[in-house]
């Protein structure tokens, strides 16, 4: 087990990470109320995919954090992305607890496969309905996401 200060640190950047995840949930909810109305424009349904690929790239700096402190490695590879949302979902014994569960797993996923589609994006629009889909999900699920994190971040603060 690493020193408390560093563990401290640690905690300290993981709070910082939640504290943007929290700023990115409200933004959503704003943009939420807004897609609930009818008609919504087509500049409405970019900003709100904009700040659904924005949640999932906060998610996975957090999930940078945690597996570079303690793991001590971030693989690069082509499948970083895959591999670094399932290794939040595994405990590693005598390491750390896992960050996610099975649920907020799979809410993730689908959060990381449409962010890569926002990002490739190019030659045709956005469906709005998937995006509606998609933002009603994501604030269905976001207490479950929050709780991991915070219980995450107990267990941490139990094993310093």
């Amino acid at each position: 087990m690493d020193t408390q200060k560093e563990v401290a640190v640690f905690l300290a950047d993981f709070d910082y990470q939640t504290e943007q995840i929290i700023r990115m949930f409200k933004t959503l909810e704003k943009k939420a109320a807004i897609m609930e109305a009818n008609p919504v424009a087509p500049e409405m349904v970019e900003s709100t995919a904009y700040w659904l690929h924005n949640l999932y790239s906060a998610f996975e700096d957090l999930f940078r954090l945690v597996a570079g402190y303690w793991e001590n490695s971030v693989s690069a590879d082509g499948e970083f992305h895959i591999h670094v949302l399932k290794r939040m979902l595994v405990h590693i014994e005598g390491i750390r607890p896992a960050l996610l569960s099975e649920d907020s797993y799979r809410v993730l996923s689908e959060l990381r496969g449409f962010r890569h589609v926002f990002r490739h994006a190019y030659g045709y629009g956005l469906d709005e309905e998937r995006i509606s889909f998609l933002l009603r999900k994501i604030m269905e699920k976001k207490n479950l996401l929050l709780t991991d994190i915070q219980t995450f971040r107990s267990k941490i603060e139990d094993m310093a």
